[in-house]
């Protein structure tokens, strides 16, 4: 029996991932509230112990040796133990065992419960554990079920929440589909009484940083980095990327060989556009590499780095803003630097009306200065009509 019953706690140790030892220290526990529930008793002079490789139980309890008996669960009589031996003396701590034969049903039933609530407890410590070290990671679940705003994903042992905040608009969430989420926090058991509580994410940004981990080896070994991802979650994604290798194109390693990495990226994310930029450590070659896929005639940086005018020709300009400036927004975020798109006409129609402003002495600020007997607005030279060249701002292809 006593082999049975190793032989079953090595099977729950497969089965739930729990080691033995904390089971053995579970029955342990449950045994003593036996002892307590059986006894009517505090349970404070009880020890059981459970050898790990017999199975055998022990269960001893102390009582102190005392002239006048006022609790029996907790102490015996001089007299009574002088009976046995002489050399017992007042303060004396006696040793009795106790067989489990002798607890009854309700003490037994307690024992049980013991048991499987110190089971439960582990299992979500074990959970808990798990997923915490994931945490800003992604994992691959099954939709289970949904639950008026909230849909649970089964992730393995436990079922992930995913919250209407972090779904995307449009994506459907149907029960079995299997999906990728990024793994948004994780809440400790102590503080849920259903346990841990993993919160899921198909909308923030870090979900699309971890799937190009996933499809591209240059980003996992860190040959091509990430240096900023935005997102609009289920229409547009903005990523700029470099290389730390020379010889590696970070755009090409991204989209791979005819589009075969970046498809699998819209793929998972049904179909979101995804602009891959590069990134320098020059700002206004960066902002216009964020405004693609529009052309971009001029970046004028401001003195503070913090915001900048960007001339497009004119046939761009809607192309530039972007959808309910869509594509603004994102590149303004992915750059982080305020930008005020210009088509080519108006900014030199700008120009003009500085220039005229100036020279009427309207007390607007002008940037056109004066060199060498010529006009010169930011370091570029006006023709003799007051105007900018166009050549000197084409983007070259």
């Amino acid at each position: 029996m006593n082999r049975e019953f190793i032989l079953a706690l090595e099977q729950l140790e497969k089965e739930k991932g729990i080691s033995k030892a904390l089971l053995i220290d579970a029955i342990e526990k449950a045994l003593v509230s036996a002892y307590k529930k059986n006894n009517n008793s505090e349970g404070d002079n009880v020890r059981v112990s459970v050898d790990g490789t017999t199975g055998e139980i022990e269960i001893k309890y102390r009582k102190t040796v005392v002239e006048y008996v006022e609790d029996p669960e907790t102490e015996v009589s001089i007299d009574v133990m002088r009976e046995f031996d002489d050399d017992y003396e007042i303060g004396d701590e006696v040793e009795y065992e106790e067989s489990v034969d002798n607890f009854g049903r309700i003490a037994a039933q307690t024992a049980k419960q013991v048991v499987m609530q110190s089971i439960k407890e582990a299992e979500r410590g074990i959970i808990f554990e798990n997923f915490i070290g994931r945490k800003n990671d992604i994992i691959t679940g099954n939709i289970q079920r949904v639950m008026g705003d909230t849909v649970y994903i089964n992730v393995g042992k436990t079922d992930g929440i995913l919250t209407k905040a972090e779904q995307v608009e449009g994506e459907r969430y149907i029960p079995n589909k299997r999906m990728k989420f990024f793994i948004l926090d994780v809440k400790d058991a102590k503080q849920s009484p259903k346990g841990p509580q993993i919160f899921l994410s198909r909308s923030h940004p870090g979900l699309v940083n971890k799937l190009f981990e996933l499809e591209v080896p240059e980003i996992a070994d860190e040959t091509v980095v990430i240096e900023n991802l935005v997102r609009e979650a289920g229409s547009r994604t903005k990523m700029a990327v470099y290389s730390t290798d020379e010889g590696v194109d970070p755009i090409g390693a991204c989209v791979g060989n005819r589009g075969t990495r970046v498809q699998a990226v819209v793929d998972e994310l049904g179909g979101e556009k995804i602009d891959i930029v590069p990134w320098t450590d020059i700002i206004e070659d960066n902002i216009s590499n964020a405004l693609s896929p529009s052309q971009v005639e001029k970046v004028i940086l401001a003195d503070s780095e913090k915001s900048a005018v960007v001339v497009v020709p004119d046939f761009q300009l809607s192309l530039a803003i972007g959808k309910e400036g869509q594509n603004v927004r994102l590149a303004a975020k992915l750059c982080g630097v305020k930008i005020d798109i210009k088509s080519h006409t108006q900014f030199y129609k700008d120009l003009e009306n500085q220039d005229d402003d100036a020279v009427s002495g309207s007390g607007k600020e002008s940037n056109i200065e004066i060199e060498d007997g010529g006009q010169v607005f930011d370091g570029h030279k006006l023709d003799d009509e007051g105007f900018l060249n166009p050549d000197d701002f084409k983007v070259e292809e």
